[in-house]
């Protein structure tokens, strides 16, 4: 699965001006509603409810919250570069500034994972992430995202 299977340069936002977690889920959850006809309260709640399982703030300003639920037929995903990092409960307790949000199936067991792993594979990378933070353009965003990078290891 690549990112480019999942995301398009629409689902893409920068700057992003949230101010904390909380506010940030729901400009996601509004996001997913005007890119992919989400309801936004639907994914806002489905979104909290993860959370509250544990943060998926990853470390290294990297912020990967994820949901199943019904209203979605296959994993789609969306990325904000945010103006100013956030509070993100972080494994590392660094505050946010990149978050690629990943919404799946009710039933899309192995396709989820498969897809949390290449987001999680492409931000792990400093050199990708280092590019990400130089610029705030959703095309070129986007383009980063989603460049080969050949086959990696999980």
């Amino acid at each position: 699965m690549e990112l480019s299977d999942i995301i398009s340069v629409e689902a893409v936002r920068a700057p992003l001006k949230a101010t904390s977690k909380k506010r940030l889920l729901q400009d996601i959850a509004d996001m997913a509603e005007s890119v992919y006809g989400l309801p936004s309260a639907a994914t806002y709640s489905a979104l909290m409810e993860r959370e509250a399982l544990g943060p998926t703030g990853v470390g290294r300003g990297v912020g990967i919250p994820h949901a199943r639920f019904g209203d979605v037929k296959q994993v789609k995903g969306l990325f904000v570069r945010l103006e100013k990092p956030v509070d993100f409960e972080a494994i590392d307790r660094q505050p946010v500034d990149l978050v690629f949000a990943l919404f799946a199936p009710e039933a899309a067991g192995a396709e989820h994972l498969k897809a949390l792993a290449r987001v999680s594979r492409t931000l792990r990378s400093e050199a990708v992430c280092a590019k990400l933070r130089s610029t705030f353009e959703p095309s070129a965003l986007y383009a980063i995202l989603t460049e080969e990078r050949g086959s990696q290891a999980a």
